[in-house]
């Protein structure tokens, strides 16, 4: 093995790999067998983060970087001017068990440019995933990028020696996706993503008759979708992801702020900010839709159609449905508990169980561990200690706005002084 050039192409391919977010590994439960190495069950992958705040697993790479596509959002087009390289299977395996045993890593993520056919390439994803395997036996968690347009039965054979399988779906809407990438058809993405829920539910159902049934893909299927590259709002953004949950049965959609890699006027000029809040306001938002038992078009419809940037969504809702409020911590039900800005999960559960013993006030509340900043404007407890006067949904954002603090701050501080 020439060390060198295995390094060259490490910083080559791993540089290439940080704009794909959707490494997270919850959810497998593969386990250490036959004293192999790793053991997925236990943790998933190591992580580090960029200096523009992504989340990046320390060995999470390409396969390779030439690609026969040229999406205008995708730094591996093939017409961007950038280094290639290429890793051979054995390299990537040979680097994933050296990592590991250097406790460097605790999985490979790995993705890939499409070179000659999507078949090809997800042929040599798969044997990377199968030595790792059958020759090494690691049972560390893998993540391996489904290729758009690849066939059934490959993607049927990525599931059995991946934990996790993903597509990206790259650009929210059909329109968006014909603009940047015109070679490309919205089935090659969806029919890999339909294969895989129908293989899940396939194991699902053989696995309660047959228990020595192979596992496929434990961790389920995730996607990504690159937000500013194109117009869509926020709504469009929600609506999709929302879709793409109950359609394919998605484990996580991420959204990952739009990178300006190369100069196009379908795209952001070289130089304009990454929008980070955005895409932090739409993980809040998808948060919502999934564990606090809100539905899509509370947060965003026509009225409403893009998120506010200075406050987060549930705030707005409640800014937005004042005659809900306030209400009572000691009589109100789980669902209306979790839309009380400033209640968690874990708090609402807390509370269903600490009222069953006595009658909560504010001091019970803030030991629980609810952001009483917020949250005293929306209910009320077992005290007289309540700001009584008569507030209005504007004078109460401007109130909350004056006592948070945060990393986006100073992107909305022009907002916070219309309230100085």
């Amino acid at each position: 093995m020439n060390f060198e050039r295995v390094k060259e192409k490490l910083n080559i391919l791993a540089d290439a790999a940080k704009y794909d977010v959707s490494c997270s590994s919850s959810g497998s439960n593969r386990k250490n067998k036959n004293k192999g190495l790793g053991d997925a069950s236990k943790m998933g992958i190591c992580h580090s983060y960029t200096e523009d705040g992504r989340c990046v697993s320390l060995l999470k790479i390409l396969l390779t970087n030439h690609c026969i596509f040229d999406c205008a959002y995708c730094v591996t087009r093939k017409s961007n001017d950038v280094k290639r390289a290429a890793f051979k299977i054995q390299e990537v395996v040979d680097l994933t068990i050296n990592f590991y045993r250097r406790n460097y890593i605790e999985g490979l993520f790995l993705s890939s440019g499409i070179f000659k056919s999507p078949d090809h390439t997800m042929e040599r994803l798969i044997a990377v995933a199968k030595k790792l395997r059958d020759e090494e036996n690691f049972n560390g968690y893998i993540h391996l990028k489904s290729i758009p347009g690849c066939s059934d039965e490959l993607m049927y054979e990525a599931g059995l020696y991946a934990d996790r399988l993903s597509v990206n779906i790259e650009v929210p809407t059909v329109s968006g996706l014909k603009l940047l990438a015109p070679d490309k058809k919205h089935e090659d993405f969806t029919k890999p993503m339909l294969k895989v829920k129908n293989e899940l539910l396939r194991y699902k159902n053989e696995r309660k008759i047959i228990k020595s049934t192979p596992k496929y893909a434990p961790a389920g299927q995730s996607t990504q979708m690159i937000i500013g590259a194109t117009g869509e709002s926020d709504k469009d953004i929600m609506y999709s992801a929302t879709y793409y949950y109950k359609k394919y049965h998605m484990k996580r959609v991420y959204y990952s702020g739009y990178v300006p890699v190369a100069e196009d006027s379908r795209l952001p000029s070289i130089g304009s900010q990454v929008p980070m809040l955005r895409e932090n306001r739409l993980y809040q938002t998808d948060w919502l839709l999934r564990f606090y038992g809100f539905a899509v078009n509370e947060i965003v419809n026509d009225d409403h159609p893009n998120l506010d940037v200075d406050i987060d969504p549930k705030l707005s809702w409640a800014l937005r449905n004042m005659s809900h409020f306030p209400v009572d911590v000691n009589k109100a039900d789980k669902q209306m508990l979790a839309r009380i800005p400033g209640l968690g999960m874990l708090s609402v559960g807390k509370i269903l169980q600490a009222r069953r013993f006595r009658k909560l006030n504010w001091d019970h509340l803030k030991k629980i561990g609810v952001a009483l900043n917020r949250a005293k404007y929306f209910m009320v407890c077992d005290s007289r200690n309540w700001e009584s006067r008569d507030l209005d949904a504007e004078k109460i954002k401007g109130m909350i706005l004056q006592t948070s603090s945060g990393k986006f701050r100073n992107q909305y501080s022009q907002q916070l002084s219309l309230f100085n």
